[in-house]
């Protein structure tokens, strides 16, 4: 019992949320992954884990002066598709209508924005991540109603 106090402690100093047990555990480590790979690429990461009424953006970050929204996927294995795939025109709508809560609620005016999706791929050799600037392009079109 000392250890998890120990960790949740450490965690609390570095300004981390605690990592989840189970499934949830794979995203949080994913997003740790995804958050070093981008540090190391120039990324200033600015927000993690924005949440607002209309979905959640995993990093707001800013690159080369170029405000960035991130969404990270990972894929333990290729039954379900690429991690890319899962972004769907639903989840970008969420992501879009978050990023403009976003910047109403700071006041930015950035003229330059981009959406990244940072996919992350598990392999024998380790997670396998690769960053997609300008993944898609806000906003998508709006669904017909049949």
């Amino acid at each position: 019992m000392p250890l998890a106090w120990a960790r949740r402690i450490a965690a609390k100093l570095r300004g981390l949320p605690e990592r989840p047990r189970g499934r949830r555990g794979a995203g949080y480590d994913w997003e740790r992954a995804a958050e070093k790979s981008l540090a190391a690429r120039g990324y200033t990461i600015l927000e993690r884990n924005f949440r607002a009424k209309t979905g959640e953006i995993d990093f707001i970050a800013e690159e080369n002066g170029v405000l960035c929204f991130v969404e990270v996927k990972g894929r333990s294995g290729t039954g379900f598709g690429a991690p890319a795939d899962a972004v769907t025109l639903e989840k970008q709508r969420r992501i879009f209508r978050t990023a403009q809560l976003y910047l109403q609620s700071r006041r930015d005016r950035r003229p330059v924005c981009r959406f990244d999706v940072v996919a992350i791929r598990e392999t024998d050799d380790g997670p396998q991540l690769e960053i997609l600037r300008d993944a898609f392009r806000g906003p998508p079109a709006r669904r017909t109603k049949r």
